[in-house]
């Protein structure tokens, strides 16, 4: 059987993401087996894409090179006889694994003096390619192959026995329709809407039927206390109690979702649930929601996007003055 090597991306977000690039490859030769080498905190979204065959743990910290530790996890991956490795990251390090493995063809996009690393180097045309499911599908294609668009939507498939597992064990139930608010954003505080806000959309959902929960990792928690502390009603706050592939299987559940611009918005998206995606300090330009259900809100105000993690200004009036109004009025229209 003819098996791949994908270097996955660093960011949960990132690797929702490549599913197009995953579907692509499969789809030019069925029966391919594709293994993904990712950071553990991505899994989760790996584990729920029918095309991924094996999730291989990449345990390299951000910037860490770690040359010995590469080379040999390189030579171990030798004898799994890959014929192909796609390396998604830009970074000299990431392209040194499939090279250490001596896979025979590795493709990837020309950065960081890496050439002599990829002998199916390709030139990003940033212009052509302006997404970056675009830029991560473009690598299923032959060089210079046109891509064709719009590339389609990534979708992840929840597991819905694992599904009913979770909901036992956290207490849940599907008696009542469900919003599902994700108060996080790894990058920073100015990619979060504010805790007042996201309390008085929950305070609206709880008045028109819904259970509210809210989804996040362990550091996000101390937000949805504080969500939770601001709400007047029933909400809960999963935060940090469940792995990633269980945050996916509830997040399938949703019949609403508002989310900050993060790797649970592009869950949500993949997921094709009815979302408002909240964009502050950043842009939905390049890594945008894809999904029709998806609705992008944002004041555009002239200092926005900064792409900083705080405001450089000290006043955040990109997600402070963006009101629940602006942000659930497509659920009324």
């Amino acid at each position: 059987m003819s098996k791949i090597l994908v270097i996955g991306a660093a960011w949960v977000g990132d690797a929702v993401l490549s599913q197009p690039l995953l579907s692509a490859l499969q789809q030019r030769e069925p029966g391919l087996e594709i293994h993904v080498l990712a950071p553990a905190w991505t899994h989760g979204v790996l584990q729920r894409m029918p095309e991924v065959a094996q999730v291989l743990d990449n345990p390299f910290k951000h910037g860490e090179l770690a040359l010995g530790a590469r080379y040999r996890l390189g030579r171990a991956l030798q004898a799994s006889g890959y014929r192909q490795a796609v390396v998604l990251p830009n970074s000299l390090k990431s392209a040194l694994i499939p090279w250490f493995a001596r896979i025979p063809r590795r493709t990837g996009y020309v950065g960081e003096l890496r050439q002599w690393l990829l002998n199916d180097a390709r030139r990003l045309d940033r212009q052509a390619l302006p997404l970056m499911v675009e830029r991560f599908a473009a690598l299923a294609l032959p060089a210079a192959t046109p891509l064709e668009k719009p590339v389609p939507q990534p979708r992840l498939v929840p597991d819905l026995k694992a599904q009913a597992a979770t909901l036992a064990r956290l207490g849940l139930a599907l008696d009542q329709p469900v919003a599902v608010l994700c108060p996080g954003a790894e990058y920073g505080p100015a990619k979060r809407w504010p805790v007042r806000h996201f309390a008085e959309a929950a305070r609206r959902f709880i008045a028109e039927g819904f259970q509210v929960w809210l989804l996040g990792s362990g550091k996000d928690r101390p937000v949805g206390e504080a969500i939770v502390a601001a709400t007047p009603g029933p909400v809960h706050n999963l935060c940090g109690s469940t792995p990633l592939s269980e945050a996916v299987d509830l997040m399938a559940a949703a019949q609403r979702v508002i989310s900050n611009d993060s790797g649970l918005m592009h869950v949500a998206a993949a997921l094709d649930r009815p979302m408002a995606a909240v964009f502050g300090s950043s842009s939905p330009r390049f890594t945008p929601p894809l999904s029709p259900q998806a609705h992008v809100v944002s004041l555009n105000l002239s200092c926005s996007p900064c792409f900083k993690r705080e405001c450089p200004l000290g006043h955040l009036r990109c997600l402070e003055e963006l009101q629940p109004d602006q942000v659930m009025t497509f659920w009324k229209s």
